[in-house]
């Protein structure tokens, strides 16, 4: 979702809050309905960010109704019972704040930031989505037709759009992974009120979420709003996880996608890799930094600046709770075919997994990470998203707002050499050639 605005108060106050060497103090309890609370006081500027973690994605998901999560991502805006249909954005707006969602395969991620005098608003909102929402027929058909223009923007439409679901359905064949969080169309339409009324009661409960306020806050009072709003919220029914395990790859999986918005093919190499809980998915992370973060990035300067191969290189790691998702891709410039890529994206690879980076590399990824770990904490609304998914997703270690860079720090050249030898063979991937669609004959 991206309706906000964010007005020109924040974007003077949103300044950098976080400097490495300097600890993220924070507070957190249970209330009795099973709701966490993580609270960080942070008088600087008088912003707060309050926001809310689902643990609930498109893996949990019915296979014959994908789309529920990212549905309700946009059906829990609709409005409550007292909060009118269509006035939650302007509510948010008119106090001068901003706010935006979003949903991935584990969670779903609401989050307001308000001036700080607005923190009881916020709150009080965030109470309402949880307690008070109006799941009706009109909202659903409303939010029908926006996720369908959205499917069709984002991914029919968008050339490249669909490569992560071709991927998906070659290297996750049981686990729930396999579906988007997009969904299916048909899904959708398929589907009961009565379906959307028992998914929103089954997940959308305190003791499955994480809120979080960070900002400028009275402590003692934003405790006593919380107990106010929340409190009363009753507790839902346990969640019991148990997805099917994913035998290895051990051959290569060749496969082909046609795309009609393309005119340019891409490889993608993908590899099913270790959950975001793992120290062998941080040590990705930084194989994936060395290979092709910025222009002096190995692939980047062997493929597009030196030997002109290569329109965009990139390597990633696209990190989930149950796995993982490594993604080497390149799309060729000019005559160079995909198979030429592959043969010197795999060289690149094989240095990797064959000798140690140099000495220079490796500080130059320390200080890498480094920047980025600022960065992705550098205001108020990116602490307040850390610190929620630290706790949903690594065993309740909230605390390693404090510690993850230190453990990024501590990877060694060997690690990193085991690692990329343990993961990355040509034996463990997909390969797939995603394609311009061919023309079809007139006839």
């Amino acid at each position: 979702m991206k309706k906000f605005n964010l007005s020109l108060f924040f974007i003077l106050w949103m300044g950098c809050l976080f400097i490495y060497g300097q600890k993220v103090a924070f507070e957190e309890y249970d209330l009795d309905n099973g709701l966490h609370v993580i609270l960080h006081q942070d008088n600087s500027v008088p912003i707060v960010t309050t926001s809310v973690l689902y643990h609930v994605g498109s893996k949990d998901e019915n296979p014959e109704r994908t789309g529920f999560a990212h549905f309700f991502e946009h059906l829990l805006f609709e409005g409550t019972q007292n909060i009118p249909k269509g006035k939650w954005f302007s509510l948010v707006t008119g106090n001068g704040g901003s706010n935006n969602a979003y949903t991935t395969d584990d969670f779903t991620y609401y989050y307001e930031n308000f001036p700080s005098n607005n923190l009881k608003l916020g709150l009080w909102m965030e109470s309402e989505r949880m307690l008070h929402p109006i799941i009706d027929q009109g909202g659903v058909d409303t939010q029908n037709e926006v996720v369908k223009e959205e499917k069709r923007m984002r991914y029919d439409n968008s050339p490249y759009g669909k490569w992560n679901e071709e991927v998906k359905s070659y290297l996750y064949k049981v686990h729930p992974y396999r579906q988007t969080t997009i969904g299916k169309m048909e899904h959708l339409d398929a589907a009961t009120l009565e379906e959307f009324m028992a998914f929103n009661k089954k997940y959308y409960i305190p003791n499955n979420a994480v809120l979080t306020v960070a900002g400028d806050i009275d402590i003692p009072q934003t405790k006593k709003w919380i107990d106010d709003y929340f409190g009363p919220i009753p507790k839902g029914p346990e969640i019991v996880r148990k997805f099917p395990k994913e035998n290895p790859i051990t051959a290569t999986i060749k496969a082909e996608a046609f795309d009609p918005n393309i005119q340019i093919p891409a490889i993608f190499l993908a590899y099913r890799t270790p959950g975001r809980n793992s120290r062998d998915a941080r040590v990705l992370d930084v194989i994936s930094t060395y290979l092709s973060q910025g222009k002096s990035s190995k692939l980047y300067k062997k493929l597009v600046d030196d030997q002109k191969m290569s329109l965009q290189v990139a390597a990633f790691n696209m990190n989930d709770e149950d796995y993982s998702t490594y993604v080497i891709l390149s799309l060729p410039l000019g005559e160079t075919q995909l198979e030429t890529l592959v043969t010197e994206i795999d060289e690149e690879v094989e240095k990797i997994q064959k000798e140690l980076i140099s000495e220079k590399d490796y500080q130059k990824l320390q200080n890498q990470f480094e920047s980025d770990f600022v960065s992705s904490n550098a205001t108020i609304e990116g602490v307040a998203n850390s610190l929620a998914e630290y706790y949903v997703f690594y065993d309740g270690d909230t605390n390693l707002i404090n510690k993850e860079l230190d453990l990024y720090k501590s990877i060694t050249r060997e690690e990193i050499r085991t690692v990329a030898q343990k993961y990355l063979s040509p034996n463990q991937r997909l390969e797939l050639r995603y394609l311009p669609e061919p023309q079809k004959e007139e006839k």
